[in-house]
């Protein structure tokens, strides 16, 4: 097992390595420039200024140099100042990556907790008209994106109740822990519903295979209930593919919810990363991205090694 997560871990670094090359190279392939941004707020027009600008910012590094030059102060655990504000870009992220964070984990609560179960019920009762009801939701989430669904309960809440509407700011959860409960609890049901739907197709369809399996019928020759056979003989079986699912989608929740912090105005990295995107502002998308990519092959790992304890004959050599 040791040996296993060794390999992994190395694994990691080329992949990590190939990961911000190319964010590096699709952020100078854009079109517009932050020497332009910079050059407009403040109204330079002379070439001096702006090559003054370039020299300040450390722009004119050629492509090898620069990615060079970033790969060094990320050994260092630094990654940067901002190319237009000049704050840390390592202590903005320390400061808005716990609000991701827990919307993130509210949000794969919602995910499970709606997914597995209408999965679960709909398998058991299949082509019956829960089955039909479930996987019409299935389909339904898939098919509406998480920030559509945000606008129409936002915009349906302003004319007939007032549940969904976002407060004018965001309470911190050091301030207000209460507020802040209530305020996260809809955008991340949203994005968690949103996603359900995944889940709940993988349930069913690994929970029809492992219910067909000779074991299954075995037990319930034995005399025992329904219950019985799907928790204790069925549900690990079939919560395999699941997992990989459910692991694999962490970084989805990352990504999707950038769209959601800027409906309901939540400060957290993905409305952070938006703003420096279209500013180019090329260290924050470099740090984001790479934060991305970590929780990616982490979580993957992770899905790996809960083979094991799910189905004890998985062995890792």
């Amino acid at each position: 097992m040791q040996q296993y997560i060794i390999q992994r871990v190395l694994l990691m670094i080329p992949t990590l390595l190939g990961v911000t090359l190319i964010v590096l190279i699709m952020m100078r392939a854009l079109p517009g420039d932050i020497v332009d941004l910079i050059a407009g707020e403040q109204g330079i027009t002379d070439e001096a200024t702006r090559a003054a600008i370039v020299a300040k910012l450390g722009l004119g590094k050629s492509l090898p140099e620069a990615y060079v030059s970033w790969i060094g102060q990320i050994l260092r655990f630094d990654f940067g100042t901002s190319l237009l504000s000049g704050r840390s870009v390592g202590a903005e992220f320390a400061r808005r990556l716990p609000i991701t964070i827990e919307l993130g984990l509210m949000a794969m609560f919602f995910q499970i907790a709606i997914g597995i179960p209408i999965g679960i019920v709909s398998a058991v009762r299949q082509n019956t008209v829960i089955d039909y009801v479930g996987r019409s939701f299935a389909i339904g989430m898939l098919a509406a994106p998480n920030f559509w669904i945000a606008l129409i309960l936002i915009g349906l809440a302003g004319r007939y109740f007032t549940t969904f509407v976002p407060p004018a700011a965001y309470p911190s959860i050091g301030a207000d822990p209460v507020a802040n409960i209530k305020f996260m609890l809809v955008p991340a049901f949203i994005i968690g519903a949103s996603g359900s739907g995944g889940i709940m197709r993988f349930t069913r369809t690994a929970m029809l295979e492992v219910l067909r399996q000779d074991y299954v019928r075995t037990a319930r020759a034995k005399g025992l209930t329904d219950r019985v056979v799907i928790t204790r003989h069925a549900l690990k079986n079939a919560l395999i593919p699941v997992i990989t699912i459910i692991g694999l989608g962490i970084p989805g929740i990352l990504g999707g919810s950038v769209i959601i912090e800027i409906v309901y105005s939540i400060p957290g990295v993905g409305r952070y990363y938006f703003t420096s995107l279209v500013e180019r502002d090329l260290p924050i998308v470099q740090a984001y991205n790479l934060i991305a990519a970590v929780s990616l092959v982490v979580a993957n790992l992770g899905v790996d090694l809960s083979y094991a304890w799910l189905n004890p004959r998985i062995r890792y050599s």
